[in-house]
């Protein structure tokens, strides 16, 4: 396995970490609103994106990429 290499410092993992926080506020809140209000199921399947963008921020920033 290729040893990682860390291209990133502690302010960009604090932008990072930073950035997942907010996407996972987000994915939420979008979350509660499509499902109070009975939106169809297709339509809140959009509310997946900003989880997975939260779970790549958090992962780069973890592994200081």
């Amino acid at each position: 396995m290729t040893p990682t290499v860390r291209n990133i410092g502690p302010a960009g993992r604090r932008r990072r970490y930073l950035m997942a926080a907010v996407l996972l506020v987000i994915g939420a809140a979008l979350t509660l609103v499509l499902v109070v209000s009975g939106v169809g199921r297709g339509y809140r399947l959009a509310a997946a994106l900003p989880f997975a963008l939260a779970a790549l921020a958090f992962f780069q920033a973890r592994a200081h990429t």
